[in-house]
């Protein structure tokens, strides 16, 4: 089995570090400004719409990323992701409008998938493929540790409703200055890299070998986005407290983290689309029980606990999967897709999840998440034969 080299050791422990507080960030901004919002008065289903800024800005800036990252290598990208990431937090506080708050979102989002896209790219490049799924595990605990920790950051809006944008601005420059200890590299080259013609021809090749793969990227953006963004709407109009909300939140995301590196290697050693079935399903029936149960704050912990630990790695899983069906050339559009359906999943949800505050209250939001991961299962059992055998 590869082992990495010193130098790859210290790249890839540079790069988790900085993905992990661009977890941070995420995590702590969805459920931030949600509240923000919901405190303020302002609608569910105008909360959820501004929450699809950051994704917006991720499906704005993909088609055009391919092409810089071949020319320029991956720490030039990874270095104007974090400005961008960073330097827009820091504007959170000058000025509460909803019109500008969407437009600093969009930047937040342009920046993270330059990053995202950056660092994944460069680890599914340089890991073998013995050692592919616990990379990206490793990849997807680091985001996870800082995803989870981000809403418990949230109540400090309670001494300076602009103390945790400044919070999080700060670490992420201090992560972000890390880049400067990695040695630039290259993705493989092709040809046509030049044109836009080239790039869409790239993504309709890789969509042909690994369609099947962007399920869980697409499923996970759903779920993510819903639940940090309109879940907390959703839980304060039914009587909990922001803290309890953050708990919540943070039981979720610690489900993730600890299941990132078994449900990895397990992946590893029975193929991707058996875990990535486990997960699903598993998350489907994880949020039935919550919904059933959420009326015990400590039973709803519990049970979003335990749907953290099926579906938290899906992300992670999509992309391991993605790279075992993928030519390696193609790798850069493959994760470059996973951050797209990743994108378009994030959008479905903060909108969808409004919708259903808005008109079918009478229901817990929860049987939405249930039904919507119900589906995806479904929808991925049906995998034509041949990339079942590829990716086992």
């Amino acid at each position: 089995m590869k082992q990495f080299s010193p130098s790859e050791k210290r790249r890839f422990w540079i790069l988790v570090t900085i993905v992990s507080i661009s977890g941070f960030s995420q995590g702590m901004l969805l459920p931030l400004i949600s509240i923000i919002f919901e405190q303020d008065g302002l609608s569910a289903s105008l909360n959820g719409l501004n929450a699809t800024g950051l994704y917006i800005g991720t499906l704005l800036v993909s088609p055009f990323m391919e092409q810089p990252l071949r020319r320029f290598g991956y720490k030039p990208i990874i270095m104007i992701g974090g400005i961008l990431v960073f330097m827009s937090l820091l504007l959170y506080p000058l000025w509460k409008s909803v019109i500008f708050w969407f437009v600093l979102r969009l930047f937040i989002g342009i920046g993270d998938h330059l990053l995202h896209f950056s660092t994944q790219t460069w680890i599914t490049s340089f890991s073998s493929k013995e050692r592919l799924g616990r990379n990206i595990a490793l990849y997807g605990l680091s985001f996870g540790i800082g995803f989870a920790a981000g809403p418990l950051f949230v109540p400090l809006i309670n001494i300076f409703e602009g103390l945790p944008f400044i919070v999080s601005g700060v670490l992420c420059l201090t992560a972000w200055s890390l880049v400067f200890f990695l040695d630039n590299d290259f993705p493989g080259h092709m040809h046509e890299t030049s044109t836009m013609r080239g790039t869409w021809a790239r993504f309709g090749a890789t969509i042909g070998f690994a369609w099947v793969a962007f399920i869980p990227p697409f499923s996970y953006g759903f779920l993510e986005s819903s639940l940090h963004a309109i879940f907390p709407v959703y839980a304060l109009r039914n009587q909990l407290d922001v803290g309890s909300v953050s708990i919540i939140l943070a039981a979720f995301s610690t489900g993730g983290i600890l299941s990132q590196l078994p449900l990895g290697a397990l992946s590893d050693r029975i193929g991707r689309k058996k875990v990535v079935l486990l997960s699903l399903f598993g998350g489907a029936f994880s949020f039935s029980a919550a919904a059933v149960l959420e009326n015990n704050s400590l039973a709803l912990i519990a049970a979003f606990l335990i749907a953290g630990l099926f579906v938290g790695s899906t992300f992670s899983l999509g992309i391991s999967y993605m790279a075992d069906l993928t030519p390696k050339a193609l790798l850069p559009s493959g994760n470059l897709l996973c951050g797209i359906f990743f994108s378009i999943g994030s959008l479905t949800g903060p909108f969808m999840g409004g919708v259903f505050l808005e008109f079918f209250n009478q229901f817990s939001f929860l049987w939405l998440i249930s039904f919507v991961l119900l589906v995806f299962s479904l929808i991925s059992l049906i995998t034509p034969k041949k990339q079942q055998i590829l990716s086992s």
